[in-house]
């Protein structure tokens, strides 16, 4: 699924065709996604402003004049970048039309994100965690969070009421930097293992960002482009596989209903 990088280079990739447009038409063609779209959101949004866009988490935020739009891209989401008389494909669900003559459109196949508006905040964003490319995010609040906790560490890093946006790939990636198995319990790791863990959060999301994510297509070009960082992961996905390093065989386990592949050998 889309994780922080893949919504993160999502954003990037649509601000330049729809920030400061007006939104002429908003077509929703099925509504019944993992929350339903928003009643009557046609005629709410049609003719306000995209004053600002921006990332909370997995979620974009585009600020209209009146209210804010909340997306979430699911399991399967995407956005793309299409002009008006591009046919719609299948599992194309909304489309957002711009006084610049360029449209929005939303594909999903799995129909698990959200296209939901208010006026205020959204009660998806209440109790989220700090960002993790955010200076509020260290070593030392993940000590202070995990002291007692018995949760596996792997889990707990992707609480998003501990740190938003640390999904399975991330963490997994994070964890074999820092020499963490990702079973250990949260409460027994040092401080000093923490920051060491907090900075590879922060350097694995910023390289995936920086390639174009992992699972991602371009957002923009129809066509798409895939995401290069899959080509620098070391654990995830390569369970059987030799570690980069020791060459030892990779394990698997589950945690959480979540594969996990790790080093025996390297992480402790």
């Amino acid at each position: 699924m889309p994780e922080l990088p893949e919504v993160e280079t999502t954003l990037r990739g649509i601000e330049p065709f729809i920030n400061q447009q007006c939104i002429t038409q908003l077509t929703v063609k099925q509504a019944a996604l993992r929350w339903p779209v928003t009643d009557n959101i046609e005629s709410v949004v049609q003719g306000q402003k995209i004053q600002a866009l921006w990332r909370r988490a997995k979620y974009l935020i585009l600020k209209l004049d009146r209210g804010s739009m909340l997306i979430h891209l699911g399991m399967s989401g995407s956005l793309r970048i299409a002009e008006f008389s591009e046919a719609w494909r299948k599992h194309d669900h909304i489309e957002m039309r711009l006084s610049n003559g360029r449209g929005l459109r939303y594909h999903d196949p799995r129909r698990f994100g959200c296209w939901l508006w208010s006026m205020g905040e959204h009660p998806q964003l209440q109790k989220l965690g700090p960002e993790p490319l955010s200076e509020d995010f260290d070593g030392d609040l993940l000590y202070r969070i995990s002291r007692r906790r018995k949760i596996s560490v792997k889990p707990f890093i992707m609480s998003n009421e501990v740190v938003v946006g640390v999904g399975n790939i991330y963490a997994s990636e994070a964890l074999f930097r820092s020499g963490i198995r990702p079973d250990r319990a949260a409460g027994t790791i040092s401080k000093q293992r923490y920051q060491r863990l907090a900075n590879n959060i922060k350097d694995v999301l910023a390289a995936a960002i920086h390639q174009g994510g992992t699972t991602l297509r371009d957002f923009v070009n129809s066509d798409g482009q895939p995401g290069y960082f899959q080509q620098s992961l070391d654990v995830y996905g390569r369970a059987g596989q030799p570690c980069k390093r020791c060459k030892h065989k990779l394990k698997e386990l589950k945690l959480g209903q979540r594969s996990s592949v790790f080093c025996a050998t390297c992480q402790r």
